[in-house]
């Protein structure tokens, strides 16, 4: 994806799922116009999820994510199953695929009684409907209403618009009302952000966190000024008044709140993510129990994306480093990144997330749920690291 593309975090994940054979790579080939998966008669053509950026109308950027059948048979084939079922977890539309001449199967109830459960808006597609001799079958539960079923054939293109404008009607009218900062200024309010440029960050570019939120400020009329840590002083110094906010990076939050008068409102990247992708009140808490770690106790730190590990890199070198020195214990971790998220989290004590840009809200709040599922205390890295410096109070009075 280019830098000029929207993040895939910020596009509508479709979860295309059903069985073998069932056309789901067919269905995506006809909404898309486009051979973006493989299609072939051998059953098991897609082993594993694949998840493609695109645009889709009327919906505009999208994800859609190819699934594995659900049928699927041995070991690989239970593997491959999990891994659609996994899908669940980041798909904001869930599209069932079934074929109309056999009907729906127990593996087409299993996972539709669970994208119910887990309320994920969804539609039934009944496929193969050339060549069906029957109307659409009625196998389906009581609950499922008839505007979320649709008769098509991805072979002859029938009902494939239909198809694409019961898509779209499935899209919450809220998803594109939230800011991650934008709520929180007015127009042509002055906003400075921090922004350290060390050993970890990308050449010639900024991370997502902060090119979005300065899209964000843009699209709020919103001034805004981008700054070094080291030029941070000066720049306030310069300014015919103070700002109405310092956003920064978390890994300067220390310094930055030291040179900060304390009438500014200040916060950090990971903090206002925290809001944007997931639950404020979850990660605040959590990161109090920084506080009652003991020798021997396992952090779990997890990070939504996956890149190469620097020298300085926070998640597995800084962030131990900070928490051994705050609490004198010995703590040990372990980490995790990208999709890799446990699911069963019994032998931590509690978890430091990233910010999660790369992830979209409903993957993080499937990740916040999770633990607070088995009582395991969840905060980010900014919140930590916000609450070691003594500054969490002041990081989160603008809300």
């Amino acid at each position: 994806m280019s830098l000029n593309a929207t993040p895939s975090s910020n596009r509508i994940h479709i979860g295309i799922f059903g069985r073998r054979n069932a056309g789901k790579s067919s269905i995506i080939n006809a909404i898309t116009g486009q051979n973006l998966a493989i299609v072939s008669d051998v059953k098991g053509t897609t082993t594993d999820p694949v998840l493609k950026a695109m645009e889709l109308l009327p919906l505009g950027p999208v994800v859609i994510i190819d699934t594995p059948g659900l049928d699927d048979i041995g070991e690989l084939g239970e593997l491959r199953i999990q891994k659609a079922y996994q899908m669940l977890n980041k798909t904001d539309i869930a599209v069932l695929v079934i074929d109309s001449t056999l009907g729906a199967t127990v593996e087409d109830l299993n996972i539709l009684t669970r994208i119910i459960d887990k309320h994920i808006p969804y539609i039934v597609v009944w496929n193969k409907c050339d060549i069906s001799k029957t109307d659409v079958p009625s196998s389906l539960p009581d609950t499922v209403s008839p505007k979320q079923c649709i008769s098509v054939s991805a072979k002859t293109n029938t009902n494939i618009h239909e198809l694409k404008e019961l898509i779209a009607a499935q899209l919450p009218q809220t998803i594109n009302e939230k800011h991650i900062v934008g709520d929180l200024i007015k127009p042509l309010d002055t906003v400075v952000l921090v922004i350290p440029i060390d050993s970890s960050a990308p050449k010639g570019r900024l991370i997502l966190p902060q090119q979005q939120t300065i899209r964000d400020l843009l699209e709020s009329n919103a001034i805004s000024i981008v700054v070094k840590e080291t030029e941070l002083e000066d720049t306030l110094k310069k300014l015919p008044a103070p700002p109405q906010l310092v956003i920064t990076d978390s890994q300067a939050f220390k310094k930055v709140a030291a040179i900060v008068p304390k009438d500014v409102p200040l916060t950090s990247f990971s903090i206002l993510f925290a809001r944007y992708k997931g639950n404020l009140k979850t990660v605040v808490n959590g990161a109090h129990t920084l506080d009652s770690l003991q020798d021997e106790d396992i952090l779990l730190i997890s990070e939504g994306c996956t890149h190469h590990r620097q020298c300085e890199d926070i998640g597995t070198v800084k962030l131990p480093n900070w928490i051994r020195s705050y609490t004198g214990k010995d703590i040990q971790f372990e980490f995790t990144s990208g999709t890799e998220f446990p699911t069963d989290l019994s032998k931590y004590r509690m978890i430091i997330h990233c910010g999660g840009c790369t992830l979209n809200e409903r993957e993080m709040k499937y990740r916040l749920q999770c633990a607070e599922a088995q009582n395991i205390p969840i905060t980010n890295y900014g919140t930590a690291i916000a609450h070691m410096n003594g500054i969490l109070e002041r990081s989160i009075e603008i809300f």
